[in-house]
């Protein structure tokens, strides 16, 4: 990737939300003889990098794709050593994280993850919720669809006890009953290791968001590559389907 100067030197307004797919720990892995997992904890470095660079570069909102509903089906070995990993990350970087005044939050279906994970989870969204430079929502155990799925259950059920007419429900309302209610939808999407696809991620949130697709790797994901995104997003001309 060429390089690019500093965006702190060249945009005085980052994107507001900024969502990653971060792909290719597996690929990084194999790719140099080594285990699944070991891409996954390379992967991790790559967050912290990602979490500095918002914070610095003032991006209020950065959305992480941590883990699917798909994900799921990947062998329970390599599932199991991924929440080992997410137990870590939790229990290690939320000083810092509060420190840096990041606020956490997760998204996803939390009755598929374990107890003591979940525990963990309330804990690091309490100790944070007061922060306001950063907010971190990672989505975990998600998938898109599963969430508009419960967000039109939520509202039929309210339709159906009297609480909402149907000639009521509009876009907004919707939104305000997606896990990502009173969150700013995403400016920019990127996606790592030269897959061009969404992944059941954010596909009510992204209707207008700018997509940057990268061939690095997650694992090789560097503030250079975030900085190059965005300066490619400042780049686009955004209509909203108007013309230009």
């Amino acid at each position: 990737m060429k390089l690019v100067p500093s965006l702190l030197d060249t945009v005085v307004q980052p994107p507001v939300h900024v969502g990653i797919i971060m792909d290719g720990n597996g690929r990084w892995a194999q790719a140099r003889g080594m285990p699944r997992v070991a891409g996954h904890r390379q992967g991790a470095e790559s967050v912290r990098v990602a979490i500095r660079t918002a914070v610095d570069l003032g991006i209020r909102y950065l959305t992480l794709y941590g883990f699917s509903i798909e994900n799921w089906k990947r062998p329970m070995t390599e599932v199991t050593a991924l929440m080992g990993l997410l137990r870590l990350y939790l229990r290690q970087e939320i000083d810092e994280l509060d420190e840096q005044g990041v606020r956490i939050r997760f998204i996803g279906e939390r009755e598929r993850l374990a107890p003591d994970i979940v525990a963990l989870i309330e804990d690091a969204e309490a100790r944070t919720a007061d922060n306001a430079t950063l907010t971190l929502i990672v989505a975990l155990s998600y998938g898109a669809r599963q969430e508009i799925t419960a967000a039109v259950r939520a509202l039929a059920r309210k339709a159906s006890a009297g609480e909402v007419e149907l000639h009521q429900i509009d876009e907004a309302m919707v939104a305000d009953h997606l896990a990502t209610a009173g969150v700013p939808d995403p400016d920019l999407v990127i996606r790592t290791s030269g897959e061009k696809r969404v992944s059941n991620f954010l596909l009510w949130q992204l209707a207008y968001a700018e997509l940057v697709f990268t061939d690095t790797l997650w694992p090789d994901f560097s503030r250079r590559d975030l900085e190059e995104a965005i300066h490619e997003f400042h780049r686009r001309e955004r209509r909203y389907g108007a013309t230009g």
